[in-house]
């Protein structure tokens, strides 16, 4: 992709991830935010090129808002850039953090998903709640992003609330720093009968996917959150992953560490070289099935609602999560 293409994409992403009507002079500031080397002059001159080809709209002086066919063009640049490559960005993340359970501070990884304010129910609430209360999530722990608040690139849009549940990343965050390398394999739903897991009844492959697993089951429909709440029968979103054998002992005990603090669930770990659940793993491996961490947000989709969910979102501070019987209050406090 040429540089002047990528400057093009730049803008309509700006305005694509804000959600609101920005004048160029933002629209510049955001992209020089993002190491992006372009002049107000040349945005505006590639907004008009974008508002003549139908992506943008010009508000006059309130400034330009993307339109439907600019989202569209948006949404497809990311991925043709992304390909293959979210194997990729689950290492840069875990990188990135720097979480310590030890002192209990530091950064972890979470996802967000934006929900309209009134189709944020109590009955959906409730039931967010059961799948935390079940263990289907990864923790206990949520943020909240009310409207307006900014988050990285990420600006909640007014009459919507932003919901970051915490990602299944953040094991292989403080495992890295603990010298215990972690590879991610895949993302699928996992089957329950009786409250207990039998099988993944579906996997993608984090290295052939551009889009997070869980995303793609939760938005077509395939989990059933409901049903494992309510009647141990279900599917519930998790992942697989792998370790060196000899770690054993400490993937076992740092996860219960952030179990402890509100942040984890390993649903099992598995024995050196012995398939888990049907899924072989190496000699001198073992593998791991953790629990995904977009679990709760399915229940709006499952609903009726359908929320716009991006899994790795990025980085928040640990004291900046709330436990999950806090959110009744939280909502309120919002209306």
């Amino acid at each position: 992709m040429d540089k002047r293409q990528k400057k093009r994409l730049a803008i309509l992403d700006a305005l694509n991830r804000s959600g609101q009507v920005l004048s160029s002079t933002r629209i510049t500031e955001l992209l020089i935010g993002q190491d992006v080397d372009i002049s107000e002059r040349s945005v505006r001159l590639y907004l008009c090129e974008l508002d003549a080809e139908g992506l943008t709209e010009n508000l006059g002086r309130r400034g330009r808002i993307i339109t439907e066919k600019g989202k569209h063009e948006a949404d497809a640049s990311r991925v043709l850039e992304g390909v293959g490559l979210l194997s990729g960005k689950i290492d840069a993340m875990a990188y990135k953090m720097d979480f310590d359970p030890a002192v209990r501070r530091g950064t972890v990884v979470v996802n967000i998903s934006t929900i309209p304010l009134e189709g944020f129910t109590d009955e959906r609430r409730e039931l967010i709640e059961k799948v935390f209360a079940k263990g289907y999530s990864m923790g206990s722990m949520l943020a909240m992003f009310p409207p307006g608040e900014k988050f990285g690139s990420y600006t909640t849009p007014e009459g919507y609330v932003g919901i970051g549940t915490v990602c299944s990343i953040t094991l292989n965050g403080v495992l890295l720093r603990r010298g215990v390398p972690t590879t991610s394999r895949f993302g699928g739903l996992v089957e329950l009968r009786d409250g207990a897991p039998v099988r993944f009844s579906d996997i993608i492959h984090y290295d052939g996917t551009s889009i997070d697993p869980l995303v793609v089951f939760i938005r077509s429909g395939m989990a059933d959150y409901i049903g494992a709440v309510t009647t141990g029968n279900g599917r519930i979103g998790a992942s697989f992953r792998e370790f060196p054998a000899d770690s054993s002992e400490a993937v076992r005990s740092i996860s219960k560490q952030l179990e402890t603090l509100g942040l984890g669930s390993l649903l099992c770990l598995g024995n050196p070289g012995q398939s888990l659940y049907g899924v072989p793993v190496g000699p001198q491996r073992v593998g791991a099935i953790i629990i995904g961490g977009l679990n709760p947000m399915s229940i709006f989709e499952e609903t009726g609602l359908r929320v716009r969910s991006s899994a790795l979102s990025g980085l928040v501070d640990f004291n900046n999560l709330f436990h999950y019987t806090e959110l009744k209050n939280r909502l309120a406090a919002l209306r």
